[in-house]
């Protein structure tokens, strides 16, 4: 009896020491993306296009104060931050333009793309407008494309980042769910909501086996978002706006900050 209380008593001590290393590892890496600074990639999810708050000198870009990676940058105060982010960038645009930040220093970078090279706005646009055999058509164009060729092209900025930043950890983020189902909800009908949802996992799930592949951590912001989907009933993201069309099915701010930042803030 005596052996098997002290057996529980320095297991209780092995498990303590273990969260608390555990706890002190994630600080410091923390603290070395911070250190390192930071470069945050990719498109308007991650330049927060519908967060509003857009910084003037930013242009057509939408860089947003609002934006998590704005919001994580306040938060850590790290030794540079590159807000290179950019409304409707593609793959070729992150190759072309978002990578000049990148150095062998840089301690963190985080990126959302993919969505605009799979045709995202075409397929809201053909939902939103034309029948729900259309919507699904058009929705299984895009799904041919994420499994032939978005792959490669994933790759390409992969490998780009990892040349460039080779001590950087590099988180990629995906995209949410659109829609809560099973709920009475106007606009889109069940078969294009579920349509889109299933798309938005397709998607999410092809990023992540190629982030996985080169080594980096995926950042998947479908739990945080749930119960916050359009027709949720407090939903952190934007329905069609036909004002505002381009900030349609963007987060907003609460989506940037309740939906996005702990999704890196846990990964960084």
């Amino acid at each position: 009896m005596r052996r098997s209380r002290l057996a529980q008593f320095l297991g209780s001590i092995l498990l303590a020491a273990a969260t608390a290393l555990t706890g002190a590892t994630a600080a410091q890496a923390s603290q070395l993306a911070a250190s390192g600074g930071y470069v945050a990639l990719g498109d308007s999810y991650s330049s927060g296009v519908g967060s509003g708050s857009y910084i003037s000198s930013s242009g057509d870009c939408k860089r947003s104060t609002k934006a998590y990676p704005y919001l994580w940058n306040a938060a850590h105060s790290p030794s540079s931050f590159t807000f290179a982010a950019c409304s409707g960038a593609r793959t070729d645009d992150v190759l072309a333009n978002q990578l000049g930040g990148l150095g062998s220093t840089t301690g963190l970078v985080s990126i959302t793309i993919g969505g605009n090279d799979a045709g995202f706005a075409d397929v809201m646009t053909t939902c939103v407008l034309q029948s729900d055999s259309a919507c699904v058509s058009r929705i299984n164009t895009a799904r041919a494309y994420v499994d032939s060729t978005l792959p490669g092209k994933l790759d390409k900025v992969y490998s780009a980042i990892s040349a460039k930043a080779p001590a950087a950890e590099v988180v990629v983020i995906g995209y949410p769910r659109f829609y809560q189902l099973g709920t009475t909800c106007l606009g889109l009908s069940e078969t294009k909501r579920k349509a889109i949802n299933d798309a938005a996992d397709h998607l999410d799930t092809t990023v992540a086996k190629r982030a996985a592949d080169h080594g980096f951590t995926f950042g998947d912001v479908r739990t945080t978002f749930s119960g916050h989907e359009i027709c949720s009933g407090s939903s952190w993201l934007h329905s069609v706006s036909w004002l505002n069309i381009g900030e349609s099915y963007h987060p907003t701010a609460a989506g940037q900050s309740g939906g996005y930042l702990p999704v890196l803030t846990n990964a960084a």
